[in-house]
């Protein structure tokens, strides 16, 4: 069985058991690398459909082409915004937003601004977050926040969370997979445990490669998976499946 990077707390629940379906239906199925090619961009696209996975997320230039790929299709279409590093302006990412999603972007996963936060200038961390909220509203779309929590204390990813809360955001993410490190259950659940007031969803993105990844994220609360390891995930969700007649799911259909 793969190691995982999940990084899974002794302590934490056990990982929920979970239909190859059903769990399909919580992936963002990624590829955000900047030497992505149309040829890369269309296999995404023929995965997401083949697999069921609930989006697939791109890089902007990307999403015109997503749209008329997956035309026909229940698959969504989910972009960045201020990616990777979350330094560019509010307005910036504001329009980022906005010219994604009339392009055909469903959701957007913005990164706030990770200096800001850490200068205690909540502020301006949630004039950030809120300008791409406003986008999303106004185009339909849902907003998600990533926190890059590699980067972050365990006080900046409550802050982080609850500016999120404030500014109306849909979601809140864990990470870019550009920084030093990804999700981790305990960051899940934390982040869970705050948002939990708002009933915001919870994303785990970062490092997620195998099936028990994935359900130790959501044991520890997330629902919804960003991979790019996702046709692997679900392939293994597939071989223990055909093991066991019939198995259970947690998660409502």
């Amino acid at each position: 069985m793969p190691q995982s990077h999940a990084n899974r707390p002794p302590d934490a629940p056990a990982p929920p058991s979970v239909t190859p379906d059903a769990l399909a239906r919580m992936i963002d199925h990624t590829l955000l690398k900047p030497d992505a090619t149309a040829a890369d961009i269309e296999r995404l696209c023929a995965e997401a459909a083949r697999h069921g996975f609930f989006s697939v997320c791109v890089n902007p230039v990307h999403v015109a082409r997503c749209k008329a790929l997956l035309q026909g299709s229940p698959v969504r279409l989910c972009t960045v915004a201020g990616f990777p590093l979350g330094a560019q302006l509010p307005e910036t990412k504001a329009f980022e937003a906005r010219r994604a999603i009339r392009d055909g972007a469903d959701e957007v996963d913005m990164v706030i601004n990770i200096g800001a936060l850490k200068d205690g200038d909540d502020a301006l961390v949630e004039r950030d977050i809120r300008g791409v909220v406003e986008a999303c509203r106004e185009g339909g779309a849902l907003s998600k926040v990533i926190l890059e929590t590699a980067l972050l204390t365990g006080e900046e990813k409550v802050r982080a969370c609850e500016l999120s809360m404030k500014a109306g955001a849909g979601y809140v993410k864990t990470s870019t997979g550009f920084a030093k490190g990804g999700a981790t259950a305990a960051d899940i659940a934390l982040m869970a445990k705050t948002v939990a007031p708002k009933n915001l969803g919870v994303k785990a993105s970062g490092g997620i490669r195998t099936y028990d990844d994935a359900l130790t994220m959501i044991a520890a609360g997330a629902t919804r998976i960003g991979a790019s390891a996702s046709v692997a995930i679900i392939e293994e969700a597939n071989a223990r499946a055909a093991r066991i007649p019939n198995p259970e799911s947690r998660i409502p259909d």
